[in-house]
């Protein structure tokens, strides 16, 4: 079993980069040493009003000085907490937690599709494959608005092609990123796709990787009390029964995800 730690991490920085959006820099030496792509960790919040503890995916991870960075969005009470630490506060960090995204040894040619604050997991995933020159990325982002396009800058020199999409059309595409994903897989081939955002826009997206017979991988959301495992709340359906997000996730295949009875069942 994959180790995990109990870490008071100490905050670095915590800094907005768009309205709503910020950037959180934490010190947890052991966490950042273990942690993989696509995995996450679960933060205790600090403040009585908030018991459980809030998962966030992460960033990037900075082994050598034992730092990490996660990226989050002000959705709530318990996100508006974190906003408001600051540098030299320690927090109750558990982690890594989850699986890491799968990077078979035959993909030559990856396609990294992320939408909204959900993009933050690919980071990792576009670094690691940076890495290994035989590999060839395109990466294609969706926002609402061109500020919104979040680690744009990371991204960009990470990857061979990159593309966007913006609801208002400041950057890229004007419209939902189906369409210009669409064009894409007309023209191009692909051995494999990794997808995380919204799930209201995973499931067009993965149709899509399906008709063009594209094996494709998701990072799923859910609300997670525990993070362990112990509290079945983030349960989703499978082709294989119901799954914990938590342990047998984040990530997923999309075949065996029943995407219509989990979108149905997402608590809003």
């Amino acid at each position: 079993m994959p180790a995990k730690f109990l870490e008071n991490a100490r905050v670095l920085r915590n800094r907005s980069f768009a309205p709503g959006l910020y950037s959180l820099r934490l010190k947890a030496p052991r966490i950042a040493a273990a942690a993989e792509p696509g995995q996450f960790v679960q933060l205790e919040l600090g403040c009585g009003a908030h018991v459980l503890r809030r998962p966030i995916s992460l960033y990037q991870t900075m082994p050598s000085s034992g730092e990490m960075d996660l990226l989050y969005q002000v959705v709530g009470a318990g996100t508006q907490q974190m906003s408001t630490w600051r540098e030299g506060e320690e927090r109750s960090v558990l982690g890594p937690l989850g699986t890491s995204w799968p990077a078979p040894a035959d993909a030559k040619r990856v396609l990294l599709i992320g939408g909204g604050i959900g993009t933050a997991p690919l980071a990792m995933l576009a670094q690691h494959f940076w890495a290994d020159h035989s590999v060839q990325v395109t990466m294609i982002q969706a926002a609402q608005t061109a500020d919104r396009l979040v680690a744009r800058d990371l991204f960009e020199p990470l990857v061979n092609q990159w593309l966007c999409a913006t609801d208002d059309g400041s950057a890229g595409a004007k419209g939902l990123i189906t369409e210009p994903l669409a064009q894409l897989l007309e023209t191009e081939r692909f051995d494999v796709a990794y997808v995380c955002g919204p799930e209201v826009m995973q499931v067009p997206v993965v149709k899509l990787c399906e008709a063009h017979k594209l094996r494709c991988y998701v990072s799923l959301e859910r609300r997670m009390a525990c993070g362990i495992g112990a509290c079945l709340g983030c349960v989703v359906n499978t082709t294989a029964g119901q799954q914990k997000v938590c342990q047998v996730g984040p990530i997923f295949d999309a075949k065996e995800v029943c995407w219509d009875d989990n979108i149905a069942s997402r608590v809003h």
